[in-house]
């Protein structure tokens, strides 16, 4: 079952929660599991977690906003390589656009 990996800046946590909660029936059904930060366990090191995901999940949102083009870990760490796994074809790169920003010369 492929997993969606949440690329999100913590401004968005709650247009992250609405969308994963559109997404319930897909997850009930078994088609897909979510993952995002807010499920690192504790002792687990962030980073790490992090990076794990991105590099395995099928499948990673982008949750665009102006909060996600202005945080550099979102756009320098999991843009990027999320946008890497999409060309190698490893990976199914959505953005979806949360809020009203300058995305139009971003690479996805």
């Amino acid at each position: 079952m492929p997993t969606v990996f949440f690329s999100y800046s913590h401004a968005d946590e709650a247009l992250r929660d609405q969308l994963e909660k559109q997404l319930a029936m897909l997850k009930r059904q078994g088609v897909i599991e979510t993952w995002h930060d807010r499920r690192i366990g504790a002792g687990q090191e962030i980073d790490q977690a992090i990076n794990d995901r991105i590099n395995s999940d099928e499948i990673i949102l982008l949750l665009v906003s102006p909060d996600f083009l202005a945080s550099d870990y979102c756009y320098d760490v999991e843009m990027l390589r999320a946008i890497e796994r999409h060309n190698e074809g490893s990976a199914i790169v959505i953005p979806v656009i949360l809020r009203a920003c300058d995305w139009h010369l971003a690479p996805f």
